[in-house]
Parts: structure tokens; C-alpha cells; sequence
């Protein structure tokens, strides 16, 4: 599992070190940060999440928003299949980054390593 922590690119930090799992996560598997805003209009800054995978190749990534809330996205063969909010979502490729928009202002960047199928 530790060789999977910089393909996710999910960085420690602090307040992560400092809490051992991301509110509503099960905390076992990694842990990190994922660029993210909750609100329109918000500058991106580090949201504590948590990815966890699943033996079908699906994973979940949890993140604990600025509101606290936990967004859930569920991926399936490396993309963006839904989240646990009832709001419309989008997803965009650039380059290496796959960016999820979620209305009316949620915005996610998960390097598409950290999602591929393995």
C-alpha cells in the first residue's frame, strides 16, 4: 500500500497527521489531502480526503470539505461515476489531473493516477 502514496499524490499534512482518519471514513486506508473548494467563487486549497479501494478495481475517495462535510466520489476503470451528493457532476481531463465539478460551486483535482484501475 505504501507504493501506492505518491501515484496518489494525496500529501500529508498537519491536520491530517493530527486527526487519524477523515470524520465519517473508515481511517484504513491512505490518507492525504486533494485540492479542493466547496463554495463558488472559493480559492482551491488542501481538503483532508481519504481514497479507498476496493478488490473490484472501484474505489471511493472521501473528503472533508471547509463546510464539514464528507463528499464521497465513487470511481469505476479510473473515472468519476457519482457522488454521495444529489447535485449534477461533471468531470474534465487536463493532462495528467482529472478535474470533478459538482453544482452548483464544488470543485475536486485527483491526479488520475491516484484513481486508475491497477
Amino acid at each position: 500500500m505504501y507504493r501506492l502514496i505518491p501515484a496518489l499524490a494525496l500529501l500529508s499534512t498537519q491536520a491530517v497527521a493530527q486527526a487519524p482518519t477523515v470524520s465519517g471514513t473508515d481511517g484504513q486506508n491512505v490518507l492525504g489531502t486533494v485540492p479542493c473548494t466547496a463554495l463558488a467563487g472559493d480559492p482551491v486549497g488542501d481538503c483532508p480526503a481519504e481514497l479507498r479501494r476496493k478488490d473490484d478495481g472501484s474505489a471511493t475517495l472521501a473528503v472533508q470539505l471547509k463546510t464539514g462535510e464528507v463528499r464521497r466520489i465513487y470511481f469505476e476503470g479510473g473515472e468519476a461515476t457519482s457522488s454521495s451528493s444529489t447535485s449534477k457532476m461533471t468531470t474534465e481531463t487536463r493532462g495528467d489531473m482529472l478535474i470533478i465539478f459538482i453544482d452548483p460551486g464544488e470543485v475536486y483535482e485527483i491526479p488520475k493516477a491516484a484513481v486508475a484501475t491497477q
